[in-house]
């Protein structure tokens, strides 16, 4: 199942969906209203192998809670992608098997070509 799990509320994000004009033919889930549970989450894990590369380590909540990410290991960046939706690096598109993390202009171009809209 193709999914883009994105914040409603981040500009990033909206910009982003009204550039891809597929949006309407992916699940759309907006993790502040809809957060990311166990079993999306391994989907996540089983094409990344790596809970880190799913974290947004630029979170506020980082600071709130006093985490230094260099005394964090895997099982820890599951624990906290689990337990607050800021956590989860945004947009993450899952389509055709393959995943794009992040809004890096890489990562969106290599998106819109797998998407087949640039």
């Amino acid at each position: 199942m193709n999914k883009l799990y994105y914040l409603s509320s981040c500009s990033t994000c909206k910009r982003i969906i009204k550039q891809w004009s597929f949006a309407k033919t992916i699940d759309l889930i907006d993790i502040k209203k809809t957060p990311i549970n166990h079993k999306d989450l391994q989907e996540l894990y089983k094409i990344t192998n790596s809970y880190e590369s799913l974290f947004n380590k630029r979170a506020q909540m980082l600071k709130k809670l006093n985490l230094n990410l260099n005394l964090l290991d895997e099982n820890d960046f599951k624990k906290l992608l689990l337990s607050h939706y800021s956590f989860l690096k945004r947009p993450v598109l899952l389509f055709n098997g393959k995943i794009f993390i992040g809004n890096s202009k890489k990562n969106i171009e290599d998106a819109e070509i797998e998407l087949s809209i640039k």
